[in-house]
């Protein structure tokens, strides 16, 4: 995954099956398989309407529109994981540790994602479905074509909905390809089926980098000796980190909780630049890109929500 540090080697899970794991390696340090975002270059107005137009043109359809895949079983897991990861955050809530602006919003909204994901339910008929046309290739293949001219708007458009702009760029694709009268009735649908992919997307994201903060923590309070912990060798408390990535939040939590104290962490702080160095980064640079990512994880969480 892009933006794991250090060296190693991340394995998909069918590759790690079978593969005994060594317990002295941090599950939360390895590098995660998290799908990105739905988010690309933010487009005006304008621009989306050449966008819509292109995509016409690119987008192609099976002659049997009998084939497919269906959306609902992935809407019901987006569903599953959305509550766990509503769960895990508020158990972080009670617990009184800190969360992100991105994680509070999402928690304190959860109402309205759980109404909106009764009603996708409710609203996608398995048999209506089945006569949408279907995309012959790119990586949304046998998929309603009106589900990607969905998920080509919320990408560029960071998850806003904008009823006027919704309208131009259907418009501007009809231009190029007409759609079905089906296919105009399912895009409400398809919008809130790609905003949910979307939320899935980020969910996870805040939960593992909330857990990955966590780790960090554990560590900085094992190094420092807080509480009524006995401190830990620099050299022991970093065995277990020493052959897996290391996640950036995890990094970054490590460098805030360590930076200008006691002399004794100072190994690991070097530790630590000499992992980043050998990625071409620094210390300020991570933090610096971390925060960028809180600060727009933050405002899609927004966007999808209101």
């Amino acid at each position: 995954m892009p933006g794991c540090l250090g060296g190693g080697l991340s394995l998909t899970n069918q590759q790690m099956v079978g593969k005994p794991v060594n317990p002295m390696v941090s599950p939360i340090a390895m590098c995660a398989e998290l799908e990105e975002p739905i988010r690309a270059e933010l487009f005006g107005v304008e621009r989306l309407e050449q966008h819509a137009a292109s995509l016409a043109v690119a987008q192609g359809v099976t002659d049997d529109v009998r084939m497919g895949r269906l959306l609902t079983p992935r809407v019901l897991d987006n569903g599953r994981v959305l509550v766990e990861s509503y769960q895990s955050i508020a158990r972080t809530i009670r617990d009184e540790k800190a969360i992100t602006p991105a994680a509070e919003w999402f928690v304190d909204n959860f109402h309205i994602v759980d109404e909106q994901l009764r009603e996708i339910i409710d609203d996608l008929p398995p048999g209506y479905y089945r006569q949408l046309p279907k995309l012959a290739s790119g990586h949304l293949q046998n998929y309603p074509r009106v589900f990607g001219v969905a998920w080509a708007f919320v990408a560029h458009t960071d998850s806003r909905f904008d009823p006027d702009m919704l309208r131009r760029f259907v418009v501007a694709y009809q231009h190029v390809q007409p759609l079905t009268i089906g296919e105009l009735w399912a895009v409400a649908i398809s919008l809130r089926v790609v905003l949910v992919e979307n939320l899935r997307r980020l969910a996870e994201r805040i939960v593992h980098s909330r857990r990955a903060r966590l780790e960090a923590d554990e560590l900085a309070d094992s190094l420092l000796g807080s509480g009524a912990l006995v401190p830990e060798s620099p050299a022991t408390a970093l065995r277990r980190f020493e052959y897996s990535p290391l996640d950036p939040a995890f990094a970054v939590q490590l460098v805030q909780r360590l930076r200008d104290l006691d002399p004794k962490v100072r190994p690991v702080l070097l530790w630590l630049d000499e992992r980043l160095a050998a990625q071409g980064t620094t210390a300020d640079d991570l933090v610096h890109a971390e925060h960028q990512q809180q600060a727009a994880m933050s405002v899609t969480v927004r966007n999808i929500i209101t």
